[in-house]
């Protein structure tokens, strides 16, 4: 199967290329590129680490499949000693005392981290301007937002300066702009994946994905990070996934798509078309189709927001200035804490602590917050029915087009409705993959909770289908 990192790691082996001319040349590329995709490098780390696998392979020594493969990490996760700023005012100088799981788990492997992506800030947004260190720029036109939250994960896969990426999805931010980028981008199952290390934004549907330009380098990054971990709760053993297991679809009968997405006054009229074209051509592979009936896609935009602002109000609340951050000292600890919070934070992620906090309070709790898990709870069990019939739901990632770089920032409510198509399938913690296929933005496909393998199965049959 087709694989970049099966190829590097090729030429490695046979001298053809050295380990430490790849990393500067992905690191010169980074350091020189257009998209704005970076918040630091890390380019001391990344050379010592490519000149001992140099060194191994001098030597005779036997390298493993991911060693030496240069990779990007989306500025939210803990990198011992590198800083992790979350693309915020209030991070801007704080170092990671410890490294995430899953980013350990591909160290131990031999990837070589190369940088510390551009994001939105916190993870709030869907286009990647949210954050101190300006938009990142889309990989295709300069002009549009490169989606978000992790914009500048896609990029930089989707321009060759990083092999993989490794992004958080919480509620669509690794799905969007992969599709926006013409990349594939996962979203695990819920819990497959250590989240430990991760800065927390909606803990309920946090996830740890990878980014990359195929399906097998999507499936050998998945086996590397998955597993259970004792610093997280939520985590669970996963069996590893084969990469002959995913050439046979035989398994995958029938599909399921949701009408409401497709007849949407929302949608773009060629997103619907190219939609409805590929669904014929399943057909005519002999695959079964059904229209599903979903719930309206500003039911799940609404009821999505008001969990993850409540959990995020919940989970940046630590974030006073007092243990790390840039503190802003006031004239008592009061002001203290308010003014660092009013002065770091930015507007967007200010905006969301106050949904939250406003959704937690008394005379509100009841009626908006338990109203939405209680939505959750219908939507988790319409997905269960929904998977009683079919084997795989197949929808587009997003509605519409990617905005120019801007126009989002000026309507947040329509940056809140790019989401509708993603933010489902997170409540419902179930594992989905953006393909570059289908639509202008790819589409999504999605399978019943911890059957990963499934999705990857599909995709490889689309790869050929469409």
């Amino acid at each position: 199967m087709e694989s970049q990192i099966k190829q590097i790691h090729q030429q490695l082996v046979s001298k053809q290329v050295r380990c430490t001319d790849l990393i500067q040349q992905k690191l010169d590329l980074l350091k020189n590129n257009a998209h704005n995709t970076v918040n630091s490098l890390l380019d001391t780390l990344a050379l010592n680490l490519a000149a001992k696998v140099d060194d191994k392979i001098a030597n005779g020594e036997t390298i493993g499949l991911l060693e030496g493969i240069p990779f990007g990490i989306k500025d939210v996760y803990m990198l011992q000693g590198s800083y992790t700023t979350a693309s915020s005012n209030l991070l801007k100088n704080y170092k990671s005392a410890y490294t995430a799981t899953a980013i350990q788990k591909l160290l131990d492997a031999g990837a070589i981290p190369i940088v510390k992506e551009n994001c939105d800030s916190f993870g709030h947004g869907s286009s990647s301007e949210n954050t101190i260190f300006g938009a990142v720029k889309n990989a295709t036109d300069t002009n549009l937002v490169a989606g978000g939250s992790s914009g500048g994960s896609a990029v930089n896969v989707a321009k060759d300066f990083t092999v993989f990426s490794i992004g958080g999805d919480t509620g669509g931010s690794v799905r969007q702009p992969a599709g926006y980028n013409n990349i594939y981008g996962l979203k695990p199952s819920y819990g497959r994946i250590s989240r430990y290390g991760l800065m927390a934004y909606a803990s309920s549907t946090d996830c740890v994905g990878p980014l990359a330009k195929s399906i097998e380098d999507i499936r050998i990054v998945l086996n590397i990070m998955s597993g259970k971990d004792a610093k997280d709760q939520t985590s669970y053993a996963s069996a590893e996934i084969n990469e002959d297991s995913i050439l046979n679809s035989d398994s995958i009968k029938t599909v399921g798509y949701f009408k409401n997405f497709i007849e949407s006054d929302a949608i773009d009229v060629q997103v619907k078309a190219d939609f409805l074209a590929t669904i014929e051509k399943i057909k005519a592979k002999g695959i079964t189709v059904k229209a599903l009936d979903f719930f309206e896609s500003e039911t799940l935009v609404s009821t999505y927001y008001t969990l993850a602002m409540a959990e995020t109000a919940s989970n940046l609340s630590r974030l006073d200035g007092t243990n790390y951050g840039n503190r802003i000292e006031a004239e008592n600890l009061k002001e203290t804490y308010a003014v660092t919070r009013s002065e770091n934070f930015s507007e967007e992620t200010k905006r969301r602590i106050v949904g939250g906090n406003q959704v937690l309070s008394q005379g509100f709790s009841d009626e908006i917050y338990l109203k939405g898990l209680a939505i959750r709870n219908q939507i988790s069990e319409n997905f269960n029915n929904d998977f009683n019939e079919v084997d795989i739901i197949l929808s587009p990632v997003t509605p519409s087009t990617p905005p120019k770089i801007g126009d989002s920032l000026k309507d947040p409510h329509a940056m809140y409705l790019s989401d509708a198509y993603t933010v489902g399938f997170s409540l419902g913690q179930l594992p989905t993959l953006t393909i570059p296929q289908g639509t202008a933005t790819g589409l999504q496909i999605t399978a019943a909770k911890k059957n990963d393998e499934l999705v990857l199965k599909f995709a490889n049959f689309l790869k050929d289908t469409i």
